[in-house]
């Protein structure tokens, strides 16, 4: 129990000291962990895991569509995507088809891997000290960042 708490404080700890570039590769990491937790309940036919864990991936999903910056024209891009992934997982959840599932965590993973060569091209941008500033931290509110950063770097 002592050991949990510990964990507890420490993960509660590593988010309160979190840039916002770092609470988004968060949020992707934790989708990819309930969307593997969700493929392994469904091949284990666990319909209420399964189902617990879609549920959490489509709320981390739904926090990327509602923080989209709209004044940029990419946001319509990234918008379909996430209506696309959350349409994916709906179905993957109703049918328990880990298959369907496994497309989603591909398409997370790729999002994820983008945002990390995103956050280090940021990070060494020697002529961009706000953004530079931005991802070492400095701001502590994730709202609208990811998408922000994204379209900055092209990607």
């Amino acid at each position: 129990m002592l050991k949990q708490n510990g964990y507890a404080q420490y993960q509660n700890s590593k988010i309160m000291t979190a840039s916002p570039a770092e609470l988004t590769l968060m949020l992707y990491e934790g989708a990819i962990k309930f969307g593997n937790i969700a493929i392994l309940a469904m091949e284990n036919k666990d319909p209420a895991k399964a189902h617990e864990n879609v549920v959490k991936v489509e709320k981390i999903i739904q926090n990327f569509r509602e923080t989209l910056d709209k004044r940029y024209p990419i946001w319509e891009d990234f918008e379909k995507v996430y209506v696309y992934l959350l349409r994916r997982c709906h179905e993957a959840n109703i049918a328990k088809d880990p298959e369907i599932m496994q497309e989603v965590v591909k398409h997370l993973r790729s999002m994820r891997d983008n945002w990390k060569e995103v956050m280090k091209k940021v990070a060494t941008d020697k002529s961009n000290p706000a953004a530079q500033a931005r991802v070492a931290g400095g701001q502590r509110s994730s709202v609208g960042y990811a998408p922000s950063a994204m379209r900055k770097t092209g990607t």
